[in-house]
C-alpha cells in the first residue's frame, strides 16, 4: 500500500513538473514571438559588403546582419559567379533592427555616409555591377520612407543619385568566410573609413538622463513645477499649459529631459489635464499606491527623475487600451515636431508616424 502511495505521489509530481516545464517553454515561445514581432528588416547594397556589414552592426538597435547576394537572376549563386558580372546580383547586407530603438530613416541616413551615391557600379576601389548601390525592401510601407530620403539626398548633389530602390526579389546568404569578415580580420580590406565605424556607434547611443540635485531643481523649475514634481502637488484643471495642446511632438520630463509621452498617444479626456493612453516605454514610468485625500489611486512618477507626474486610471478609450495617464503639465516640457531634431530628439521622430 505504501509503495502504491509513493508511486502515486511520484506520478503526480511528474505530471506537475511536465506541466510547469510546458508552461515555461510556452512562455519562452511567446517571448520569442514577441521579440520577432518587434523586428524589421531592410537590405543595403553599398559596395563591398564586408565594410557595409561591419558599419551597420555598430548601430544601436541593429540586432543582426548577414552578407549575401540580392536581386539577381540565378539560384544559389557563388561568390565566383557573382564576380563574373553576369548574374545581376549586388553584394548586399541584410539588416534586422528593432524600430523601437532605431528607425529606418536614421539607418538610411547613416548608410548614405558610407557611399558615393552618384557613382555607377563602383565604390572605393571595387568595380562591377555587383558593387552598385541600392536599398531593397520587403515591406511596402518602407518604400515612401526610402524614396523621401533619396529625394532629400539628391538636393545635395549636382549629379544624379544612382542608388536604386526596389522590392527585394531574392537574397542568398554569402559563403561563411564572408560573414562578419572584419570581425575576424580587423585589418582586412574595407572601402569605408574606420572613423565612420566610430560615428555609427555614437549615432544613436542611448542618452543617459540624470536627476539634478535639489538646489539645481529649485533654480531650474518654476514654483509650480517644483511643487508638482517634488511635493506631489496638483495644478488646476483647464488652467495649465498642455491640456489643450494638439501639435505633433513629444513630452519630456521637466526635471531630466527624458522623453515620456508622444502626441500620437494623447487624447481629450475632458478632465482638464493632458491625458495619454500609454508612455513611450513602460519601464520609464513607475507606479505607486496613493492613499492621499481619502482615496486609493495609482500615482505615476518618472523612474529616472523620480518626479511626480500624475495618476493612472482605467477609464481611457477602449480602442487605445483602456488606460488614462492623467498628467500635470507642470511635470512636462513639450517639444514640437519641427524642433525635435534641433533639440536632440531626432531619434524619436518615428514615433509620430508622420
Amino acid at each position: 500500500m505504501r509503495n502504491m502511495f509513493i508511486i502515486a505521489i511520484l506520478l503526480i509530481g511528474s505530471i506537475a513538473a511536465v506541466n510547469v516545464q510546458g508552461e515555461v517553454v510556452n512562455n519562452l515561445n511567446i517571448q520569442e514571438k514577441n521579440v520577432m514581432k518587434n523586428q524589421s528588416e531592410i537590405y543595403f547594397a553599398g559596395g563591398c559588403f564586408w565594410g557595409t556589414e561591419h558599419f551597420m552592426k555598430q548601430i544601436d538597435g541593429v540586432t543582426a546582419t548577414q552578407v549575401g547576394y540580392a536581386n539577381g537572376n540565378i539560384d544559389n549563386p557563388t561568390y565566383e559567379q557573382v564576380c563574373t558580372d553576369k548574374t545581376g546580383f549586388a553584394e548586399t547586407v541584410k539588416v534586422k533592427y528593432d524600430p523601437q530603438e532605431v528607425n529606418l530613416s536614421l539607418l538610411i541616413d547613416l548608410y548614405f555616409k558610407t557611399i558615393d551615391p552618384t557613382s555607377l557600379n563602383r565604390q572605393g576601389g571595387d568595380r562591377g555591377s555587383q558593387y552598385r548601390t541600392g536599398i531593397y525592401y520587403t515591406d511596402e510601407a518602407d518604400s515612401p520612407i526610402i524614396q523621401s530620403a533619396i529625394k532629400e539626398l539628391s538636393k545635395k548633389y549636382s549629379k544624379p543619385v544612382l542608388v536604386e530602390v526596389k522590392p527585394l526579389k531574392n537574397f542568398y546568404p554569402a559563403e561563411n568566410y564572408h560573414q562578419d569578415y572584419l570581425d575576424k580580420h580587423p585589418d582586412g580590406y574595407c572601402h569605408i573609413s574606420p572613423d565612420l565605424f566610430d560615428f555609427a556607434r555614437k549615432a544613436n547611443a542611448p542618452i543617459s538622463y540624470t536627476k539634478p540635485d535639489d538646489a539645481t531643481l529649485r533654480k531650474k523649475l518654476t514654483t509650480e513645477q517644483y511643487a508638482v514634481t517634488q511635493k506631489n502637488a496638483t495644478e488646476p484643471a483647464f488652467h495649465n499649459e498642455y491640456w489643450n495642446e494638439h501639435r505633433d511632438g513629444i513630452y519630456v520630463d521637466i526635471t531630466t529631459g527624458e522623453p515620456l509621452f508622444v502626441s500620437t498617444d494623447k487624447f481629450d479626456s475632458g478632465c482638464g489635464w493632458p491625458s495619454f493612453s500609454k508612455p513611450i516605454k513602460k519601464d520609464i514610468i513607475k507606479e505607486n499606491v496613493d492613499t492621499s485625500h481619502g482615496m486609493v489611486r495609482t500615482e505615476v512618477r518618472s523612474k529616472t527623475g523620480d518626479a511626480h507626474l500624475g495618476h493612472l486610471f482605467n477609464d481611457g478609450p477602449a480602442e487605445l487600451g483602456g488606460m488614462r495617464y492623467c498628467i500635470n503639465s507642470a511635470s512636462l516640457r513639450f517639444i514640437p515636431k519641427e524642433k525635435m531634431k534641433e533639440e536632440g530628439y531626432a531619434g524619436y521622430l518615428y514615433l509620430l508616424g508622420k
